[in-house]
């Protein structure tokens, strides 16, 4: 274990934190070796993203989601390279990146794009392994006391898991929609002019949110905000909606929704299992070998300050609700963090915003590796299926005088 002691700004406290120029503000470079000495696991987690979306752009053309963060909710750790007033992750890019290529698997079950959408369901499960290690690694922070993530599974806000699953469905309703209306074809299998397929993932990109943000209007905000119900109930219900919307339409499948005889997937697949294998097994590993207590943060965090202090937060119908301002080092509800690290345990001062805090240990790690293998065997089960169960991933025959390919 690293002496924290001995790492740059260990408990340094910054009440205005200052950009060098406009140049940091845009992108921070962080020493590899000063991240790796800090958090191990968010260096690793970094470059897994990068490598994978590496090869998936090897592997073939990759939908780029518009990713985009909620600052008022959370604040990401410093970490190798970032952003937006250190707001914004290299590696977030490159987990939309994975994501949203990935999403592209459910092509193979052959529905149309009314009810492909719903199969966006599998983003969520490359994001549950992400979002409940990378918290519990403070990878990130969320803010304590705001309405809208109040309520979390193993400290990752219900709405986390809603918000993957609705912007991921209406992002791949709109490609699939925009590549149809301007391609002519949705087909995987084809790819028209660059031009073209740069303006389908440009206006995918501008109707994630608008149809991410109506999922949560006609079924979230009436629930949480106006009757009060707890977001685990509505995040359920959302998933089983969709999951029935999928399984009904494959009741009566297309032809060329199942895998045909002589028929055999195309080389690229092997890189999305690769894929998989990689982010899957890297917070597999981290839930099996880690260290949380070990982790140190040090960089932007919720800025700190009185704990009578309250900030409304309106809702989509007007309500008011509300939330603690700024984080109550001495009364705060956030257990995967504290200050054991600094010198004698010494909390924050107010009105810090760039601090050190420490990560704290498995509460019950086999509890943890359980949660992180049940979404492994549940994914591994789903994308076979997905991948080598069903058609339209690239496909051709094995005679070689007709190659066919289907989308």
């Amino acid at each position: 274990m690293v002496n924290p002691r001995d790492l740059r700004g260990f408990g340094d406290e910054t009440e205005n934190y200052t950009f060098k120029d406009t140049l940091d503000w845009f992108v921070h470079v962080r020493d590899p070796a000063e991240v790796f000495k800090a958090q191990p696991t968010y260096f690793l987690s970094e470059w897994s993203y990068v490598i994978i979306a590496f090869l998936l752009y090897c592997g073939g053309p990759l939908e780029v989601p518009l990713a985009g963060v909620l600052p008022s909710w959370l604040d990401y750790g410093d970490g190798l390279i970032l952003d937006a007033g250190h707001r914004q992750l290299l590696a977030l890019t490159d987990h939309h990146n994975v994501s949203g290529s990935q999403t592209s698997t459910p092509h193979t079950l052959d529905f149309n794009e009314f009810i492909l959408s719903p199969a966006g369901l599998v983003e969520v499960l490359i994001d549950i392994p992400y979002d409940i290690m990378a918290v519990k690694f403070v990878h990130w922070t969320w803010h304590d006391t705001d309405p809208n993530i109040y309520d979390r599974h193993y400290w990752v806000p219900w709405n986390s898991y809603y918000f993957h699953l609705a912007f991921g469905t209406a992002f791949t309703f709109a490609l699939n929609f925009w590549r149809r209306k301007i391609t002519g074809s949705d087909d995987k299998g084809e790819v028209s002019s660059p031009g073209k397929e740069i303006v389908c993932a440009f206006l995918a990109g501008l109707c994630g949110m608008p149809g991410g943000v109506i999922q949560f209007i006609f079924l979230y905000h009436p629930l949480h905000d106006t009757y009060g119900i707890h977001t685990e109930n509505c995040t359920l219900a959302i998933v089983l909606v969709y999951f029935l919307i999928v399984w009904a339409a494959d009741r009566t499948p297309r032809v060329t929704s199942r895998r045909q005889k002589g028929e055999k997937s195309h080389w690229s697949v092997i890189i999305i299992v690769l894929n998989m294998v990689i982010h899957y097994g890297l917070y597999l590993s981290m839930a099996v070998f880690g260290k949380p207590e070990e982790e140190v943060s040090i960089g932007l965090h919720e800025r700190t300050g009185p704990c009578d202090e309250k900030t409304d937060v309106y809702t989509a119908f007007g309500g008011v609700l509300k939330r603690q301002t700024y984080l109550c080092t001495d009364d705060y509800d956030e257990k995967y963090y504290d200050f054991h690290c600094l010198p004698g345990g010494q909390r924050v001062s107010d009105g810090m915003e760039w601090y050190t805090i420490c990560g704290t240990p498995f509460p019950n790690r086999a509890e943890y590796i359980s949660v992180i293998v049940l979404v492994c065997v549940v994914s591994a089960v789903i994308f076979y299926n997905l991948l080598f169960r069903s058609s339209r991933t690239l496909l051709y025959q094995k005679k070689k005088e007709t190659k066919l390919k289907f989308n």
